[in-house]
């Protein structure tokens, strides 16, 4: 069983991280992909590189099983961030568009209803990235943080994305070598021990509902916890309808996909982590 780790040569801030890793040692070629994609291969860990954009490609864990026999035990995508401040920013988070009904198109990948399985080490990861981006000098200036769930690719198996924002940065190669040893240490190549793997305890996974998109409050919890992270779902995630006979007071009066987002959402975060005590925390705060 294998890791994948995906990454686009369209998309700068997704190669550059991924040429990053590539540079450390034990990698060889990886197995042919009939698709015209590149692989490599350093112990358990698979990088596959692609030319479309990262959101495109689904089920590239089923694919890449068919094609290698080799079974995918989650999939962690190097991706862009966009933010609305002047602030480069290093994030990580879910994948999903639950909120969606079957009759939309997801604008940014994803399949209408939908909420991947949520990888456990997006918790661990978020603070490796915290201590990684404090040796490497990158902070104040850029903000390590959470991201609510969104877009695709659809996967089968536990997802998340690490996404980087340099546009504003000085110095992109120290993002890079940073992102790339998120990675090296996240996935125990560096001889040490993987960070962030479930082992089917009883500890405590949190379901975030409601607030902004960086999850501020949601992330506190997560900080000064150390709790586990599962789907975390913005206030735009939640969608509500009030029917004209109600009046909204009553939980029968609203409709909309806010039931089905919360519903899938939860289901996968319970799958994602057997055993696991999810709890739901709650933000009504939108900003």
């Amino acid at each position: 069983m294998v890791v994948l780790v995906v990454a686009t040569a369209s998309d700068p801030a997704s190669i550059g991280p991924a040429a990053a890793f590539l540079a450390m040692p034990g990698w060889s070629p990886g197995p042919p992909i009939p698709e015209g994609m590149e692989s490599f291969t350093n112990g358990d860990v698979r990088l596959l590189k692609h030319e479309r954009s990262i959101i495109a490609e689904d089920d590239l864990d089923n694919r890449w099983q068919a094609a290698t026999g080799e079974a995918v035990t989650e999939v962690i995508f190097l991706s862009k961030h966009t933010a609305v401040s002047n602030r480069p920013a290093l994030t990580v988070h879910p994948i999903g568009v639950p909120h969606l009904r079957e009759d939309e198109t997801p604008p940014q990948g994803g399949r209408p209803g939908w909420a991947a399985l949520p990888n456990p080490r997006i918790g661990p990861w978020l603070r490796l990235m915290q201590k990684i981006a404090v040796d490497q000098g990158l902070v104040p200036e850029f903000e390590i943080t959470l991201e609510a769930t969104h877009h695709g690719p659809v996967t089968n198996t536990p997802t998340m994305f690490v996404e980087i924002d340099y546009q504003w940065i000085k110095d992109i190669r120290q993002q890079l070598w940073a992102t790339a040893k998120v990675l090296w240490k996240g996935l125990g190549l560096d001889e040490g021990n993987t960070v962030g793997s479930w082992q089917g305890n009883s500890e405590k996974v949190l379901l975030g509902i409601g607030g902004g998109h960086y999850a501020p409050r949601h992330m506190d919890i997560v900080i000064k916890d150390g709790i586990w992270v599962g789907h975390l779902l913005s206030g735009y995630s939640l969608p509500m309808e009030v029917s004209p006979q109600g009046n909204g007071k009553s939980y029968s009066d609203v409709g909309g996909m806010w039931k089905h987002s919360i519903k899938v959402s939860y289901d996968a975060t319970k799958a994602a982590f057997p055993g696991g005590q999810v709890i739901a925390h709650l933000d009504q705060n939108q900003q």
